[in-house]
């Protein structure tokens, strides 16, 4: 018997890109929330938002909406990311 095993990783190769270290604090950083536009998602991240600035003291949260829900981040919101001390990605249905 043969198992085919699928790799179900994206295509693209970024090997310019390193993770970081991990953040010892949220304290007075800017967090960019990522949602995928579908319903349950704004509820969710309008909770989230209050808890990042109420208890870790998150100066900014920006929020951005992918134009497609079931593809990757638009460019744009990519690059704006850089910018961002941290990102959440998020999904709702």
């Amino acid at each position: 018997m043969t198992i085919d095993v699928l790799d179900p990783t994206h295509g693209e190769e970024h090997p310019e890109l390193q993770p970081v270290d991990r953040l010892t604090s949220l304290d007075g950083l800017t967090v960019g929330i990522v949602s995928n536009g579908k319903q349950g998602t704004r509820p969710f991240f309008d909770a989230f938002e209050r808890e990042l600035r109420d208890t870790y003291g998150v100066a900014e949260v920006v929020r951005r909406t992918k134009t497609n829900y079931s593809a990757p981040a638009d460019p744009e919101i990519m690059d704006e990311a850089t910018e961002w001390s941290a990102l959440v990605s998020g999904i709702g249905d």
